[in-house]
């Protein structure tokens, strides 16, 4: 988990790299639970998904969510969360002034650490592994790896 969610609750949350893994079904069955939706990366052309600390599993074809806040906040008017998440990246993202602020509203940053909690700790439990969707990129890494270690 990266840059969590602080400026309040959503009707949605982010998916970087969305569609990729069947671990985006699962995240979209426990949004369902919470009364909200899983949306893609709003700003796909700044190539977060192969930015981001996450990209290092993807390239040794290992399964992981790299999600973010939502953009569509509760109470808030519509172009909320692109103003807040354009003031972060200005004023905070990799800066020394990327600190607790007095405004925080920690409530969304709750509900997404509650949402993949649902995600993650069934997975430790059982025994299906998450996998890559047909037309991922990283699939034939996984199947290899997979292959290689089979007895």
């Amino acid at each position: 988990m990266d840059v969590i969610n602080l400026w309040g609750r959503t009707r949605d949350v982010t998916s970087v790299g969305l569609g990729q893994t069947t671990l985006d079904d699962l995240l979209a069955d426990a949004a369902r639970g919470q009364g909200r939706v899983v949306r893609p990366d709003p700003e796909p052309e700044k190539g977060m998904f192969y930015r981001s600390d996450h990209f290092e599993f993807a390239k040794q074809g290992v399964p992981a969510l790299n999600t973010k806040a939502g953009m569509d906040y509760l109470g808030r008017p519509d172009d909320y969360g692109r103003r807040k998440r354009e003031e972060y990246t200005q004023n905070d993202y990799h800066k020394v002034s990327d600190e607790v602020k007095p405004d925080w509203d920690l409530a969304g940053a709750v509900e997404d650490l509650q949402l993949l909690w649902q995600v993650g700790y069934p997975r430790r439990l059982g025994d299906a592994m998450p996998k890559w969707k047909p037309g991922s990129e990283f699939r034939a890494r996984r199947q290899a790896m997979l292959k290689a270690n089979q007895p």
